[in-house]
């Protein structure tokens, strides 16, 4: 289940059926990733869009400017500058467990994703959104295997999200 907030500065550069489209490809990633929890804990066979504790994942997912992430970005990582994304997870810590399908929250400035578009804002939103999904599932890009390992699963997803039809784990 994908939670969408889009502040008021976010919405002033997209276009509601956008951020409507946007949502669903990252929904889409989010059951995805659900698909595979609940597949690797079943031991390789498939569930119902149930992750590994029995529920469907769920994720909030908020579009910011600078000026917000720049602000959090500060406050809980010690960094006095904006960012492109940010993920807290709530499995990382104490009590963690308690409600594993409670991943967490991925919060992008639609500002920085504007800056480093190269091939459109959607796409760098999209893989944005990938890429803190991962750091939800606990995936971490410190070394040159962990990095590779997370590209991979960012590709999945990504590639989840662009099809049509039935969600698939990924």
């Amino acid at each position: 289940m994908l939670d969408l907030v889009v502040d008021d500065a976010a919405r002033a550069r997209l276009a509601a059926e956008r951020v409507r489209k946007l949502g669903r490809r990252v929904a889409r990633m989010v059951r995805a990733a659900g698909l595979c929890e609940a597949h690797d804990a079943a031991g390789g066979v498939a569930g119902d869009r149930r992750g590994a504790a029995g529920e469907e994942l769920e994720v909030t997912l908020r579009l910011t400017d600078d000026l917000a992430i720049h602000e959090l970005n500060r406050v809980y990582r010690g960094r006095d500058r904006p960012t492109d994304v940010l993920a807290f997870a709530q499995r990382e810590g104490e009590g963690g467990a308690l409600h594993p399908e409670l991943l967490g929250d991925i919060v992008i400035s639609v500002e920085t994703a504007a800056r480093q578009a190269r091939r459109g804002l959607d796409r760098e939103i999209l893989f944005l959104a990938a890429h803190g999904l991962c750091h939800l599932l606990g995936y971490d890009h410190g070394t040159d295997e962990e990095e590779a390992e997370m590209n991979a699963r960012m590709a999945g997803l990504l590639r989840e999200a662009a099809r049509a039809g039935r969600v698939r784990a990924a």
